[in-house]
């Protein structure tokens, strides 16, 4: 996400806080208000909106694949160097 602000013009520094702000955020309401992290995104996306395209996009890239798979190999070798 930093990244993309860069390459979208802004200065890394501003690109780097509004992440750790969003992410911030994002993590906030999820302990506060203990509901599902799907239920929370649904409540502020807007049909047509910018989350609606971004999230389209990373669905046509297989983010969320990617991150699962990134998570199995992560554990995979976890328990390699766990001996077991």
């Amino acid at each position: 996400m930093i990244e993309a602000g860069v390459v979208l013009g802004m200065p890394r520094a501003t690109a780097t806080e509004l992440v750790v702000q969003t992410l911030f955020g994002a993590a906030t309401m999820i302990k506060e208000t203990g509901q599902h992290p799907t239920v929370l995104r649904e409540q502020v996306t807007s049909p047509g909106g910018t989350t609606a395209a971004a999230l389209r996009v990373m669905d046509d890239h297989k983010v969320r694949a990617a991150f699962i798979s990134a998570m199995e190999a992560a554990a995979v070798r976890s328990a390699e160097l766990a001996g077991g």
